[in-house]
């Protein structure tokens, strides 16, 4: 039969889902699929934009339905696209873009948008916010945000829900100092009582947050056309450079409204989540009302999608949506937090347990009517969720001893409280997994919990459900829970743990990435994850043997630049232990003003770099500057920090500068599993942050040099362990480059050395690089020499087959939106 045509609006959460649904039962075979969505992307987890804010999720981890997905389900996406108008009796849609799109059936699933309060001084015109204003909503506002946080230093959050919430902890976790400010006494007021909210303030204050509650804002103070402050009705206010309005969100109904369908807070729908005015039309998400109530949680939405897919597949025409008992349980701010139905007891026959400790942030709350569990809340300890939300969603009798609700006092143990759990039980509310989901993954052969998260997504979002999932899945398998085979491979696409892997490329001699994928992968299939991780490992191996393939590297590695948010480059020339010359600081200034630079920063590891930088303009601007490379882009050795040392310093010990030249002219751009950063200070003063870096160095006295290893100051704060004490420069040289090529050969793919050192034991590092234990010490000097010995600079060795400066590799790129907002590492 003759395909139909449907089309969907809006490419979020609930529409993509909806596409999913119809999938799953055949709507391939029945329908020709377009789906149009404002944004250039595919389908994103909105649930983990407060990740990517805070730093702890790369945007390309919270993609649920990346772009090929659509492509491998003959899905016409028409990213970027908006739909500005609906003529429902001609069945055409027309977008932004001039096209006219005819549908047979329609699912209009355009979600919702930031609300802004009208505020004085909010606005800079009629379209455009004031700058240093962001909303949080959608990729792009956190990309913003995120850009925009740079060189800021407080931030105002206006709104005291779960976004404004995360949105403050996500721009502390950037350096800002911020103050939220809540027009209600409470937080979360939508979902916590008072004496919770004041729980949830002290933790959220004990994180150096300032909350400001009862404040209603009134304006916005500018200066010099940006925002300067904000004041509040009671005639106080605030100072800030940065604001972040979170006050809640709006239906996006104007495309329903301008084509005359039935709009009150929402678009109305009925049981099957049709339009109540066109039958051709369905509703699903957060711009669906049904019997007069909208959703803004994903359960719900994930609940209509089901409905909505088998009334339109005819796989069930009795379906029915009769409404959402609305549940939650996510992290907020760090915070555990789960709340459904009712926040307090309503009737006088209401029972009202409750149990609080503030001290420790602990809170909880169930309501119970005639028997029955009506609402629940907890707060710092959710141990209990998992019984209660299915005693809310589906009625189960209660224990008699109602404290055992609230605490492990005779309550089912953890194995029969996951066998309890019905069938359709919403296990993961991020991604709409239900027990029946993972219990089918489990018999259909995967027995491992990682396993069924991979093939379900279940944990995938905010990871409150992981040990819920873990429960299942080994009730599910009968306690025969395998691990994971895919955890010890190197990289995903290859089926071997490190060790097995580079055996087999020796054996084998393969020099190219793509020889290691015909020769090892299953079916010969290359998998774009694991291309640079591979490349990474076969340079090191082979050295000058080694054969790059650029398409197996990621733009960085390609261009030799680091790409910024605006696809422009960062360029960072090698200033070897921060020494550099009047000649160089010219050369870097003219380079500056001939190509424009609009930032010139000096960096943390004592450098300067050049930002900003078109990709077109990379080869000259190296042939200009006539300096080798500082690496700052790549997974390799990349700088030594140094102090004075012991020429001008009165405290110095040792010539701290000269062993740190000396250690970066050896390894510089060695390859490795992660970037390594060292440095070497002359004193226990510490001046240069040694203790603090993948390998560090400290002179003390008598002429002698401590070694660290396993050190971090980023997101991870840990001070290295003490490898050696040794009484010459030549001796840390040695040291050094056995170390760092003991961890090239056996850390993970971006284990980075404060994860690696630990996991393996400074006792065991330090039996093989400093005693020899193994008897490997000469084999691991002679591989970092071949390494060494292989090193060509990308920029002043152009013929160096990984530097083939060719005009393609530097062309301008395509203007692709995505691109220049994936971060890269």
């Amino acid at each position: 039969m003759d395909k139909k045509r449907l089309v969907v609006v809006g490419n979020g959460m609930a529409g993509a889902r909806a596409v999913e649904e119809i999938l799953t039962r055949g709507g391939a075979n029945l329908f020709d699929i377009t789906v149009f969505g404002d944004e250039p992307y595919g389908n994103y987890n909105r649930i983990l934009l407060s990740n990517v804010l805070a730093g702890s999720d790369d945007t390309s981890e919270i993609y649920l339905n990346p772009l090929n997905w659509y492509a491998d389900n003959d899905i016409d996406l028409r990213r970027g696209v908006r739909v500005v108008r609906l003529d429902r009796y001609a069945r055409v849609l027309h977008a932004d873009d001039g096209s006219a799109t005819r549908y047979d059936r329609l699912i209009i699933a355009t979600g919702s948008r930031s609300f802004f309060p009208p505020i004085e001084g909010m606005w800079a015109d009629d379209r455009t916010l004031l700058d240093g204003i962001f909303g949080f909503r959608t990729l792009d506002d956190c990309l913003s945000m995120i850009d925009g946080a740079t060189g800021r230093t407080r931030a105002v959050v206006i709104g005291g829900g779960l976004l404004g919430l995360e949105a403050a902890r996500g721009l502390q976790h950037r350096g800002l100092a911020v103050d939220l400010v809540h027009t209600s006494a409470t937080l979360m007021n939508a979902q916590l009582d008072g004496s919770a909210g004041a729980i949830l303030r002290r933790s959220v204050e004990d994180l150096g947050i300032t909350v400001h509650t009862g404040k209603s804002t009134s304006a916005v103070l500018s200066r010099d056309g940006a925002v300067a402050g904000v004041r509040f009705a009671d005639g106080t206010g605030l100072d800030c450079d940065m604001l972040v309005v979170a006050a809640g969100i709006r239906p996006n109904v104007g495309l329903a409204r301008g084509a005359g369908m039935t709009v009150q807070r929402a678009i109305v729908v009925d049981d099957h989540m049709r339009s109540v005015d066109d039958d051709a039309v369905y509703v699903v998400g957060e711009c669906a009302e049904h019997r007069g109530r909208v959703y803004g949680l994903v359960a719900p939405l994930w609940e209509q999608a089901t409905v909505l897919a088998d009334h339109l597949t005819g796989t069930n025409t009795a379906a029915r949506y009769h409404g959402s008992r609305t549940a939650t349980k996510l992290k907020v701010a760090g915070v555990d937090v789960a709340a459904m139905g009712l926040k307090s007891p309503e009737r006088e026959d209401d029972e009202f347990v409750q149990f609080s400790e503030p001290r420790h942030g602990v809170y909880k709350t169930v309501v119970i009517r005639d028997g029955k569990l009506v609402g629940a809340t907890l707060l710092g300890d959710t141990s209990k969720v998992a019984f209660l939300m299915q005693a809310f969603d589906r009625g189960l009798p209660l224990p008699p001893e109602r404290m055992s609700l609230l605490f492990d006092l005779g309550t089912p143990a953890a194995a029969v409280g996951a066998a309890e759990l019905a069938d359709d039980a919403q296990v993961c509310n991020c991604n709409g997994v239900s027990k029946a989901a993972l219990t089918a993954c489990v018999r259909a052969g995967e027995k491992s919990v990682a396993g069924v998260m991979a093939a379900t997504r279940a944990g995938k979002g905010c990871g409150s459900c992981k040990t819920l999932v873990a429960q299942i899945v080994e009730w599910a398998a009968g306690g025969a829970v395998e691990e994971d085979p895919a955890a010890s491979w190197y990289v995903p696409g290859i089926p071997y743990p490190k060790p097995e892997l580079m055996r087999l490329i020796r054996e084998l001699r393969l020099h190219a990435v793509s020889s290691v994928f015909a020769a090892l992968a299953p079916d010969g299939q290359e998998d774009a994850h694991s291309k640079m991780g591979l490349a990474s490992l076969l340079h090191m191996m082979w050295g000058a043997d080694f054969v790059d393939e650029p398409d197996a590297r990621f733009i960085n590695d390609r261009v030799h630049a680091n790409i910024q948010r605006d696809g422009t480059f960062s360029v960072v020339p090698q200033i070897q232990g921060g020494v550099t010359t009047a000649d160089q600081l010219r050369r870097i200034a003219e380079v500056a003003d001939r190509y424009q630079v609009p930032m010139i920063k000096l960096t943390g590891g004592q450098r300067i770099d050049l930002l900003g930088i078109r990709k077109e303009d990379l080869p000259a601007v190296w042939a200009d500057l006539g300096m080798p490379s500082g690496y700052a882009y790549g997974k390799s050795f990349r700088t030594v920090k140094t102090c004075v040392g012991s020429d001008f310093c009165r405290y110095g010990l040792g010539d701290s500068t000269a062993l740190g030249i000396a250690l970066e002219q050896r390894f510089q751009g060695i390859p490795s599993p992660a970037k390594m950063k060292l440095a070497v200070t002359g004193c226990p003063r510490n001046c240069a942050e040694a203790l603090c870096k993948d390998l560090g160095v400290v002179a003390i006295d008598g002429g002698r040099w401590e070694i660290y290893v396993g050190g971090a100051a980023g997101a991870h704060i840990r001070k290295g362990d003490l490898l050696a004490t040794v009484g010459t420069a030549a001796e840390v040289v040695t040291l050094a480059g056995r170390f760092l090529q003991y961890y090239r050969e056996n850390a993970n793919w971006l284990e980075r050395t404060y994860s690696w050192v630990p996991r393996v034991g400074i006792e065991t590092v330090r039996a093989v690089v400093v005693d020899d234990r193994d008897g490997i010490a000469a084999d691991l000097d002679a591989a970092m020499q071949k390494s060494v010995d292989g090193y060509r600079d990308p920029w002043t060795h152009p013929g160096d087959p990984s530097a083939e400066h060719t005009a393609a590799r530097f062309r301008p790129a395509l203007p692709l939106i995505p691109l220049p907002r994936v971060p890269m590492r």
